[in-house]
């Protein structure tokens, strides 16, 4: 069952209600893991919060990282709050009382699981603090968790799963972009002579490819310009290098999705990360754009760019801008004085 109701306000208009999602279940049964995926979906996460603090934490007025006016909280409820099972019932009455928008998701194992996964951790039961053992605790836990596994929304069976495969189960059920994993992409350039990067997770060094740095009329431009851009990426060398790097990226892309992984880096590198590199790492997140992924594009080293006398473009400009200002402001040029 799904819980969707709204309040009314005094207007007459409908008044934004959290979405509270409440993640209960057998200890080992993964819900650190599936807790991970709400964090990773932009939920603010408590774990251990006993539930008749529920209604504390929806009293807030905003929450870290969320847009005003949308509140997204999910939260753990476990055997470690023995003392406050009794309430649970009531809890859960409370909210359909006040119109609470609400999912209680329960992850389940079988004993011989959890048994094996207590051995494996060398963790202590929560409920074997009396020195009963592991397959007691959970007998105990099973009695205790029975009412919320009975109003559970959904119940999640990880005996035979993997992390991945939680992760992916959880994120079916409550992500709103019809399914969509949402990994952020960041492509950006640099160059070697500056340093390997060290936050990359794909780095493609295109060092091998002609460098129009070497073309007195180009070097005083960018990948960014149109004549470094055309220079780079029409040649024959580099259109079948964009074909075989693009069949590369339509390879491992799918599986970053698929392992659940939210954050991508990728390097593309040159020499001094300010012709090739920024042509062909912009040339690759406009491909990943096209194939629907969400993606950045930055320059790590294009500051550093030289100009065709050898001196840094970023302080020519500097200098540039530093004279249109004493202009601007009546100071004398040396032309002036």
């Amino acid at each position: 069952m799904t819980h969707h109701t709204q309040d009314q306000t005094a207007e007459g208009g409908l008044s934004p209600m959290p979405e509270l999602v409440v993640l209960t279940g057998m200890s080992g049964a993964g819900r650190t893991e599936a807790m991970h995926v709400f964090e990773d979906l932009g939920y603010f996460c408590v774990d251990n919060l006993p539930v008749n603090l529920i209604d504390d934490l929806l009293a807030l007025d905003g929450f870290p990282g969320q847009s005003e006016g949308q509140r997204r909280i999910a939260v753990v409820v476990d055997a470690r709050n023995m003392g406050f099972f009794r309430d649970v019932g009531d809890e859960i009455a409370h909210f359909e009382e006040v119109g609470l928008t609400y999912r209680i998701i329960f992850l389940d194992a079988s004993d011989e699981k959890l048994v094996a996964r207590y051995k494996a951790s060398r963790r202590r039961h929560p409920l074997c603090g009396d020195g009963a053992s592991v397959i007691q605790g959970i007998e105990r836990e099973r009695d205790m968790l029975c009412q919320l596994r009975d109003n559970a929304d959904h119940v999640i069976d990880t005996t035979d799963m993997l992390p991945q495969e939680l992760r992916r189960e959880v994120q079916g059920l409550f992500d709103d972009r019809e399914g969509r994993r949402e990994l952020s992409v960041t492509v950006y350039s640099f160059g070697f002579k500056h340093g390997a990067p060290v936050d990359a997770d794909l780095v493609m060094d295109v060092r091998f490819l002609p460098n129009p740095y070497y073309d007195p009329k180009l070097r005083s431009y960018t990948g960014l310009d149109a004549p470094v851009r055309d220079y780079v990426l029409y040649r024959p060398e580099t259109e079948e290098f964009l074909k075989r790097w693009r069949a590369l990226l339509d390879c491992v892309m799918p599986g970053y999705v698929a392992e659940g992984k939210q954050q991508l880096a990728i390097g593309v590198g040159c020499t001094g990360g300010q012709h090739r590199s920024v042509a062909l790492a912009e040339a690759t997140g406009d491909y990943l754009k096209s194939r629907g992924y969400r993606v950045s594009t930055a320059h790590r080293d294009l500051k550093l760019a030289e100009g065709s006398d050898g001196r840094l473009v970023a302080d020519d400009e500097a200098e540039r801008e530093g004279a249109e200002g004493a202009r601007g402001t009546g100071a004398p040029t040396k032309a002036e004085g």
